[in-house]
């Protein structure tokens, strides 16, 4: 028998059992004649007993143990695949010799601990900033740099990071409310034009020095534009300039062209204007910078775009098999909405999103059939992938939370 000291507990096997298995490490130590070889191919040899000592799990090798006696490799499911695969690795074991259930549980387990240390890391680097206060040692104006950095992108650093923080989410509220009311009928007088100007002013001329002051305490001007928020930002303060440049170019033209040049120049400024106008509602997105809540959605929809892709997928099977059949049925019937498959599309979107307007509906049992389980199968269709979208939002946020609170 050879006597093997696994961690502090000792198991006897016999030398023509191990043979069966020469390119295992006992099997080599059970073949091997050479005392500098058997030395190598174990932790310690203690002479008196004749033990040979091995530094490692004796709760693993209690499986290690009962493969050389009965061929077969068991996996238990409480256990670390990880740290398994590990062990058997060091003895020299193939996972072949395991049982096909138990190879297919393992790997499943390995590709869920595999997905969940991704998940975990990338949540990680979902909190943590681009750059960070070391990478300014050494560099010009290090010390100013850093400590422009640690007010703009480090809120917990000091008590002005957090007001510019707060600020910063207060003017991202502030310029969409102006912008809102800025809409409303009695605030397009002129002096509701003036305090909406004046409220775009101060609100621009902010996020133009926060978005200064990120670039100057940015070590790596390339990661700076690669950066999303960075982009957000940017996006956010381009509309007001962009507003400011048509409207100098509209005082140019009304120089120096004709009336009816005028007027046609106007007009597409005025359309311009507009969508650009527009884009300031992007200016909302600037609070995921400091909201868990929307960094977890964000972080959700990333994690399950194969979800989402596959959901849009069999809305718009659902949206072209339904189109068709409404169609079918219904294209005879005088005065009918459905004239051809494209005209039925708003119909079948609307009614597998169970909205329901009401617009347009069929007249015949057969269509109204047809709109029953239309509406049945997006009852069914919405339903499935909202459980697990949520389930994965909330896990994320409180993980994102929980890394927040950490740092």
């Amino acid at each position: 028998l050879l006597n093997i000291n696994v961690g502090g507990k000792l198991f006897h096997i016999a030398y023509k059992v191990l043979a069966q298995y020469p390119i295992t490490r006992l099997g080599k130590l059970a073949l091997y004649t050479d005392p500098v070889k058997k030395l190598q191919l174990c932790d310690d040899y203690l002479v008196q007993k004749n033990e040979y000592f091995f530094d490692r799990d004796p709760s693993i090798f209690h499986y290690i143990f009962h493969f050389y006696r009965s061929g077969v490799l068991w996996v238990m499911d409480e256990m670390c695949p990880s740290n398994f695969v590990e062990e058997i690795e060091y003895w020299g074991i193939h996972l072949k010799y395991s049982q096909r259930c138990c190879r297919i549980l393992l790997e499943e387990k390995r590709d869920e601990l595999s997905e969940y240390l991704k998940i975990e890391k990338e949540l990680e680097a979902e909190l943590e900033p681009l750059e960070s206060g070391t990478q300014f040692d050494g560099k010009f104006l290090g010390k100013f740099r850093k400590m422009v950095w640690n007010l703009i992108e480090n809120p917990y650093s000091s008590v002005p990071a957090k007001i510019i923080a707060v600020m910063s989410s207060f003017f991202v509220l502030i310029s969409i409310v102006g912008m809102t009311l800025s809409t409303v009928e009695e605030m397009k007088n002129k002096t509701g034009k003036m305090w909406m100007e004046q409220m775009e002013m101060i609100c621009a001329i902010f996020f133009t020095s926060e978005y200064l002051m990120r670039l100057i305490s940015s070590s790596s001007f390339k990661n700076f534009l690669r950066a999303a928020f960075n982009a957000i930002d940017l996006v956010a303060i381009l509309p007001f300039y962009i507003q400011i440049l048509f409207e100098n170019l509209d005082d140019g033209d009304m120089q120096y062209h004709e009336e009816l040049h005028k007027v046609e120049n106007m007009s597409k400024l005025g359309k311009v204007l507009k969508l650009i106008k527009l884009m300031r509602i992007f200016r909302i997105l600037k609070l995921a910078r400091h909201s868990t809540g929307l960094r977890a959605f964000s972080f959700t929809m990333r994690q399950c775009y194969q979800q989402v892709c596959c959901l849009l997928l069999f809305i718009a099977m659902g949206v072209f098999t339904f189109s068709a059949l409404i169609h079918s049925v219904e294209h005879d019937v005088p005065g009918t909405d459905f004239t051809s498959i494209p005209c039925a599309w708003w119909w079948a979107a609307v009614s597998l999103s169970t909205v329901g307007y009401g617009d347009t509906v069929p007249d015949t049992i057969l269509g109204r059939m047809v709109a029953f389980v239309c509406i049945s199968f997006g009852i069914i269709l919405n339903g499935m992938p909202i459980s697990i979208l949520y389930n994965k939002f909330s896990d994320y946020y409180a993980k994102l939370k929980a890394h927040e609170m950490s740092q």
